[in-house]
């Protein structure tokens, strides 16, 4: 369980009193008039193998420019609840109730070639460990840039050109460098800018982030969740962010479903979901994060209250 570093903390918490304000304001008019780019409802999934039903019901919207966050404990089914979304279910597990909308298109209409073209280019993802999404005998920017001459149809100059763009655009210094630099060249942060970089090479509309910090070092991690938030404000991404770290989803999402053994206990905008959980399983994971600092990015919601009594 990975802290927020302290810098990043004290940094959330002079500017929440104006953040909390502005969130509410800008959540109204783009939710009301915005169709939604994800659509899950009432998901179900079974193993096949055994029979039993692992995800019970699972719901949510995601909006442009929107972030939800699924937290709960290791096997509570939030990245099984992802892989169904990406459509890349384990074998022997399958849907068995409800359905999955991607850009209003329901994927169970989806064929093989159309998943292929949807992937990367409407919806995109990032994992725990970027090393295991990279080939290591090929130059981190080689991969960037044979995504946008599949994805985009670029040339070979173009791709190279628009890569190293990208590489910059994730803040690693010395793009052209890290351009021909292979995997094991490169640090688990830097692995993880790259493997954003071609995550959203293709202009996707929704990126799953799923456990995308978890393994960082502190402070690289609180660059990554700036880098995400970033994208979100200049594109119009739309965010899932999985996690086991509450300062994580209190930082960057608007909303938050808190998964306990394959269901959602709790789901609603994450001010009130963290600030005043209504599940004693939601409460128990607030009280285990507080003293990592959680309080800091709740304080100031409640100090209006305070004042005002």
């Amino acid at each position: 369980m990975t802290p927020l570093s302290e810098s990043l903390l004290a940094k959330e918490k002079e500017k929440a009193k104006g953040k909390t304000k502005g969130k509410t304001e800008e959540a109204e008019a783009p939710e009301e008039t915005s169709a939604p780019v994800l659509s899950v409802r009432d998901l179900h999934i079974t193993d096949g193998a055994t029979g039993r039903e692992i995800i019970h019901g699972v719901s949510f919207d995601l909006t442009p420019g929107r972030t939800v966050g699924i937290v709960g404990e290791s096997g509570s089914g939030k990245t099984l609840t992802c892989r169904a979304t990406l459509g890349i279910l384990p074998p022997h597990f399958e849907i068995t109730g409800g359905s999955v909308e991607i850009d209003g298109t329901d994927i169970r209409e989806l064929t093989p070639q159309r998943w292929t073209e949807l992937r990367g280019a409407t919806v995109s993802a990032v994992f725990q460990d970027p090393a295991s999404y990279l080939n290591p005998s090929i130059r981190v920017g080689a991969q960037i840039a044979e995504v946008l001459r599949a994805k985009k149809g670029l040339k070979r100059r173009e791709a190279r050109h628009r890569a190293v763009e990208l590489l910059r655009a994730v803040h690693l210094r010395d793009p052209e460098l890290v351009f021909t630099q292979y995997v094991h060249e490169l640090s688990g942060g830097m692995l993880q800018r790259v493997l954003i970089a071609a995550a959203i090479a293709a202009d996707p509309q929704v990126l799953i982030a799923d456990e995308a910090t978890t393994a960082l070092d502190v402070t690289v991690q609180a660059e990554i969740l700036d880098l995400l938030a970033d994208l979100r404000e200049r594109t119009g991404l739309a965010l899932v962010v999985v996690s086991h770290d509450l300062a994580v989803v209190a930082q960057l999402c608007d909303e938050v479903l808190v998964m306990r053994q394959g269901e959602v206990v709790e789901h609603g905008p994450t001010e009130r979901v963290l600030y005043d959980p209504q599940h004693e399983y939601t409460r128990l994971l607030v009280s285990e994060h507080e003293q990592y600092g959680l309080e800091k990015f709740l304080a100031p919601t409640s100090a209006p209250a305070q004042e005002d009594a």
